[in-house]
């Protein structure tokens, strides 16, 4: 009997198309197919006898990888791994692939336009324009970059990036990441110093940090009272690593000048949301990521990952090799 095709199930997918993954499948002769998964249910459902499944945002638990035996591989569209316990497909023997640096440039260069257009003033100055209004008062005061402190949050591929961008354009930028030792300088110029003194000494504190239980709610209330009144926060990383409600407060008081937020605790973004109301933060609908380059780029990559593990090769990347060896 002729061996039975592979089988890749893409289990969400809220893309325009999936004509890329199909033509690397089509390429190896895959079998692909494509499911709206929203709950455990849907998963077990749409991948029973599936090979492996490419996810967006669907829950992998457990319970799903339990029903699943025979998959081999989970492929993540992106580079966090919050909505996957990684820990069970391990224990299971399923690798799980990532695409950690596809968008490294796209989302570094988008924490520096949030950055800069809110430390120039540049949506506030322009909703006023829009109400026939031409007075600095709503921006003022505003300051040279060249005399300003970006500190950085979590010195990875993204976070070194958007430090490097933030120093081309003048600013003094202080960095923070665990594995990175205080009071060592990175390979780009960048002074490591502890999460603390980046709170309270940076006038931009800029997100990189993935969303676990360690870094939930990393920025509260409590660390807001501790930053630069006036100080300005970016986060394009993960929204469950602010406090919302927190953050509105904080805006509210002038406590923080701005904030420039891609990404939220809730997505998409409520209309009911206290930041909805904030003039002074800028938001966008986790478009970080985007370009026509980086889209293209985490498609294939994601779809090319599952299809080696399948033919029974080492993939590009691979958060718990291990599995495959």
């Amino acid at each position: 009997m002729p061996a039975t095709p592979t089988r890749i199930v893409i289990t969400d997918c809220d893309h325009d198309s999936i004509a890329i993954e199909q033509a690397v499948a089509d390429a190896a002769g895959v079998e692909l197919v494509l499911a709206q998964c929203r709950t455990e249910e849907d998963v077990i459902a749409a991948a029973a006898g599936a090979d492996a499944i490419v996810v967006q945002y669907a829950p992998i638990t457990d319970r799903v990888l339990a029903a699943l035996p025979q998959l081999k591989a989970i492929g993540r569209y992106g580079v966090g791994v919050d909505t996957l316990d990684v820990e069970a497909a391990t224990a299971r023997g399923v690798a799980v692939c990532n695409v950690p640096d596809y968008g490294t440039e796209d989302v570094s260069d988008h924490a520096i336009a949030l950055a800069v257009s809110l430390a120039r003033g540049i949506t506030r100055l322009d909703r006023g324009m829009r109400r026939g209004e031409h007075s600095l008062l709503p921006v003022q005061p505003l300051h040279r970059m060249s005399t300003r402190v970006f500190g950085v949050v979590g010195l990875g591929l993204i976070g070194a990036a958007t430090a490097r961008k933030a120093k081309g354009l003048g600013y003094t930028v202080i960095g923070s990441d665990p594995l990175a030792e205080i009071g060592t300088t990175t390979a780009d110029g960048v002074a490591v110093v502890g999460f603390e003194e980046v709170i309270s000494r940076a006038d931009v504190v800029s997100l990189h940090v993935p969303l676990n239980s360690h870094t939930h709610h990393l920025i509260n209330a409590g660390v807001l009272a501790q930053m630069k009144r006036g100080a300005v926060l970016v986060n394009t990383c993960r929204g469950g690593v602010v406090d919302t409600a927190a953050v509105a407060d904080a805006l509210a008081s002038g406590q923080l000048y701005g904030a420039g937020l891609d990404v939220f605790e809730e997505e998409p973004l409520a209309l009911t949301s206290p930041l909805i109301g904030c003039e002074n933060a800028v938001l966008t609908p986790h478009a970080a990521w985007y370009s026509e380059e980086s889209y293209a780029e985490l498609k294939r990559r994601t779809i090319e990952n599952v299809l080696e593990v399948c033919a029974g090769r080492m993939p590009r990347n691979v958060m718990n090799a291990g599995v495959l060896v």
